[in-house]
């Protein structure tokens, strides 16, 4: 190489070498914010060796103090004077080692936060999170330098005892720390129990969280500890305060003539309910005539709840903050007493009943020809269970055989015509358990829906659809009134398309163009009904959909295919129904708009209840599958390929409908990759794959009731 090549080659990597310190050095300073560094910590910190990168290194400090962006004290230190870019966010501690910040921000990526960068903030917490200028993979990282709100305070968790203190365990799976307890602070509780306990002294530095104990739920495995631990868990009311339970028992059970004559009459039309076999609260009934012209008059007639809940009262403001019933496996967390729930509001068959209604006439071809919408009062006069009328539609004998006859045949039209408008048929497999008087669960039996449920649900999906698009029509052009509505958006694009690559590895092709995702995932679900990859396709599917909530912004509903949904058929169980009902009523009064913000306040603090009510109950679900295989016998199962991380691989055990885990760890023929893209793990020596949908055989290894986990192993 000639000298002056030589030279140029040894320019050109100085050049680099000192645009790396740059950037090195700018990293540094943004780090160091509020700090001050001597040179010789500077050049220590980066490293630097070489006498030509000091020199370097120096240049750089004083341009950087010409541009502004460093400042050298009088003590000879430099400090920075750039400031962070820092924004809000919400905590989700993904795992033991890091975090990310959900700024809830349209097209900001989440912001990864090592654990030790946390600041003692946990799960839920709003923190102010300054932003640097690495990057873990696609999204930006950062670290805590403030707690704006903590989500909560007090958590469930197991009670651990040394000689002189005690610590309590979490339950909650993203809280990855024990909190100290001083022994006065126990409040009675001793090894193993299951306690609610409230933090006093968040962490500091190396020092652990301290709590103190407010309530013993039981011992641990114990099946009321366990519940009782889960309502704790997710912040569900264990019982109802004593000013609400009073109001309740204070409201008058009669009907009075008055009252009577505002409505209108149904107690001498055929009227009848269905629900599940032990069901306490009966919301909703049908009543049927048929019309001297031919046609079918058919009414669904809705627990009138707000005749006897009035706004302003404990019971009304109770009931908003509880938002919805919440349904564990073996018992009900109810958003109303049982004065109301059971009796009041319950339409139950031989009493005269106060109910909103939906009345349709319909032709035989199940057209609806008229509608009207108002108060009515009714008689049932009987009271199936699902299986009841499920056994009546099948023989085709029975109570009112022929009226039941009748309303399947409209069913079965009304639910072919919504298909045709692009509906989506989801039909997920859903369990519940055999429990003994102790709550022991003894079997898991998947929900088997058939022609009666279909019936109902057909008729109550007519009367929401009605309503919202009643009111939405009530108003001519863009001045509509305020009402609460259902929405469900359409699936995000990315989402449907990574979905759609998947399930091309299983042979099935979808067109995924917006007019025709319905269409194509009907098919789709048509097309894997009875194979082996059908669950892991639904529950992928369901994934990539958007999430159903309540809004006052009438966009429509994708899944069921309707331009305008709400929710009108459940107040008992749902608040939401109860502002519908309110609405309808103010609207039918001729009463003007009502505020908007207001209501989507209220929307969005009932659409975040909605979603604490279904993790609970999945929750009270995976502990009672755990339980359950805990107590199964040792042998091999089928199982599903259900989920795919990079610490381990999720198997639903085909017979018991169960999840569990295989761990990475545990897995020892070979070293697994996990492959991101294609929902699959890889060996890395043998070239051994284990993907989403692929059968498996597995066996129990262990199972951990405490943090409801399942650990199998491959056979």
């Amino acid at each position: 190489m000639s000298k002056k090549k030589f030279k140029k080659e040894k320019e050109k990597k100085s050049k680099k070498e000192q645009g790396g310190m740059y950037s090195s050095l700018l990293i540094l300073l943004e780090e160091m914010s509020g700090k001050s560094y001597s040179p010789q910590q500077l050049i220590k910190k980066l490293d630097l060796k070489k006498k030509s990168l000091i020199e370097d290194f120096f240049k750089l400090l004083d341009a950087l103090e010409e541009e502004g962006k460093v400042e050298q004290l009088r003590s000879g230190q430099y400090t920075s004077t750039l400031k962070k870019k820092s924004m809000s966010g919400l905590v989700d501690h993904v795992n033991p080692r890091f975090a990310y910040i959900a700024t809830g921000i349209e097209g900001q990526k989440d912001i990864y936060v090592r654990s030790a960068d946390l600041a003692s903030a946990i799960h839920g917490d709003t923190v102010e999170v300054e932003l640097s200028n690495r990057k873990t993979g696609e999204n930006p990282e950062g670290k805590v330098t403030s707690i704006i709100k903590r989500g909560r305070s007090k958590f469930v968790g197991r009670i651990e005892l040394s000689r002189t203190f005690g610590f309590v365990v979490p339950d909650y799976k993203k809280i990855y720390q024990d909190f100290f307890i001083y022994p006065e602070n126990l409040n009675g509780a001793t090894a193993n129990d299951k306690v609610l306990f409230e933090v006093t002294k968040w962490a500091d530095r190396d020092k652990s969280p301290e709590a103190k104990v407010m309530e013993i739920l039981g011992k641990t495995g114990e099946n009321e500890a366990e519940i009782h631990s889960i309502m704790a868990e997710f912040d569900l009311p264990f019982r109802f305060p004593e000013n609400v339970l009073k109001e309740s028992e204070g409201i008058s059970e009669g009907i009075t003539k008055e009252e009577v004559k505002k409505r209108w009459d149904f107690r001498d039309v055929l009227t009848f309910t269905i629900d599940p076999e032990d069901a306490k609260d009966f919301d909703d009934a049908i009543s049927f005539r048929k019309l001297e012209n031919g046609n079918y008059e058919i009414g669904v007639h809705i627990a009138d709840v707000t005749h006897y809940v009035v706004p302003g009262t404990a019971l009304d403001d109770d009931a908003f903050d509880r938002a919805t019933s919440v349904y564990l496996v073996d018992r009900t967390v109810p958003m109303l007493p049982e004065r109301l729930s059971n009796a009041l509001c319950s339409l139950r068959p031989n009493e005269d009943k106060l109910t909103f209604a939906a009345v349709f006439e319909m032709n035989t071809k199940g057209k609806v020809l008229k509608e009207w919408f108002g108060r009515t009062v009714i008689h049932s006069d009987h009271r199936f269970s699902y299986e009841q009328a499920q056994e009546v539609i099948e023989s085709g004998t029975g109570t009112f055989a022929e009226e039941i006859k009748i309303l399947n045949l409209l069913h079965h039209v009304l639910r072919k015509e919504r298909f045709t408008k692009g509906a989506v048929n989801f039909e997920t497999t859903e369990v519940k358990f055999k429990l003994d008087e102790k709550g022991k669960p003894l079997a898991v039996v998947p929900k088997v829906r058939k022609d009666a449920h279909k019936l109902i649900e057909e008729f109550m999906l007519l009367a929401n659809r009605s309503v919202a698009t009643y009111v939405y029509k009530m108003k001519k052009g863009e001045e509509k009134n305020t009402f609460v509505y259902r929405t469900h958006d359409l699936p995000d694009q990315e989402k449907v398309e990574d979905f759609s690559r998947f399930a091309k590895q299983f042979g099935h092709n979808l067109n995924f163009e917006s007019a025709s995702i319905s269409r194509s995932l009907n098919k789709l679900m048509e097309e894997i009904e009875g194979k082996p990859e059908q669950n892991v396709l639904q529950s992928l599917a369901v994934r990539a959909m958007a999430k159903a909530k309540y809004s006052t912004d009438a966009k429509g509903h994708f899944g069921l295919a309707f331009d305008h949904y709400t929710h009108f058929t459940s107040p008992i169980r749902r608040y939401p129904d109860m502002m519908v009902h309110r609405l309808l009523q103010h609207y039918l009064d001729k009463g003007k708009s009502v505020a908007k913000k207001e209501y989507e306040e209220k929307c969005v603090h009932t659409s975040e209840r909605e979603k604490r009510a279904a993790d609970a109950e999945r929750a009270s679900i995976k502990y009672k599958q755990v339980e359950f295989m805990s107590m199964a016998e040792n042998k091999e199962y089928r199982g599903i390929i259900t989920g795919v991380t990079d610490f381990g691989i999720f198997v639903e055990i085909v017979e018991t409908k169960c999840e569990g885990m295989v761990r990475l760890a545990d897995m020892k023929d070979d070293f697994y990759e996990f492959d991101e893209k294609n929902y699959r793990v890889i060996g890395r020596r043998r070239k051994k794959i284990y993907r989403l949908g692929d059968e498996v055989k597995v066996r129990i290894k262990k199972t951990d009731i405490d943090r409801r986990l399942i650990d199998l192993t491959f056979e």
